[in-house]
């Protein structure tokens, strides 16, 4: 009975060896797909909205055709107000860094006055900038968080001026200005990547517009040159932003 069991068992192993052999090698199973990030590359364009700050400071400088030496402080001006604007650019990405170019222009509606001494304390001179425009460059690292991306950006920036003097108890204008003003500016931002092609990030900006000669011509018949302001000015933008992008996608590594 011990010598057939033996036997049977010397049976067995030999026969589970051999259909061991006979086995082909088990086939390769690729790893699934893994998700690596956002391609943040190609164009874009969306829309903005939110709050616009600035401040103007006023100095005198010429008083009817006699300049005034030193300069007389006629003392600042703040202004709040909503902005609503649009953005277009061009994105370039490089494993996890991201370098654009972008142009953005915004309405504003930045009204606010401050007395002035000039005339005997009467008047008050008003500061309006109704349009904002950035024209800048950024560097942004991405891979931080899904979809995510982070910037600093900065190059050129523009707003349009309106300056009117008026009589403080009347609110009668006086004298007036407009002008271009051209600066600089520098900001931070982030945006997330929530689909294929749509992205949503917040934005501040900072506009370094600095001290500019403006003449101011008198509202009533003569007209004349009535006085000459430098005047100082900087401006803060705080926006929520949106964005559709074209090629920029949720990127599959493979293995």
């Amino acid at each position: 009975m011990k010598k057939f069991l033996v036997a049977a068992f010397v049976i067995a192993v030999s026969t589970v060896s051999a259909n061991a052999a006979d086995l082909a090698a088990r086939p390769y199973t690729r790893v699934p797909a893994v998700y690596a990030g956002y391609d943040w590359s190609g164009f874009y364009i969306g829309g903005n909205v939110g709050e616009a700050l600035s401040r103007n400071c006023w100095s005198n400088t010429v008083f009817l055709g006699v300049a005034t030496v030193p300069s007389f402080a006629e003392g600042c001006s703040n202004a709040a107000g909503a902005t609503l604007g649009g953005q277009i650019g061009y994105r370039w990405q490089s494993i996890s860094w991201v370098f654009g170019l972008e142009a953005q222009g915004n309405w504003a509606d930045l009204s606010a006055s401050n007395p002035s001494p000039l005339l005997g304390g009467t008047t008050s001179n008003v500061s309006k900038i109704d349009a904002v425009g950035l024209f800048t460059g950024h560097v942004g690292y991405s891979g931080a968080w899904e979809n995510s991306l982070i910037y600093v950006k900065g190059g050129a920036a523009v707003t349009n001026d309106k300056y009117n003097g008026v009589v403080t108890s009347t609110n009668f204008v006086f004298d007036t200005a407009r002008e271009t003003r051209w600066g600089a500016v520098a900001g931070i931002g982030g945006e997330y990547g929530f689909a294929p092609n749509w992205s949503f990030g917040i934005e501040w900006d900072h506009l370094f517009m600095g001290n500019r000669n403006v003449g101011f011509a008198s509202t009533t018949p003569p007209t004349i040159a009535f006085r000459t302001e430098s005047i100082r000015q900087d401006v803060d933008l705080v926006t929520a932003r949106i964005n559709y992008h074209w090629g920029a996608s949720p990127v599959v590594a493979r293995y």
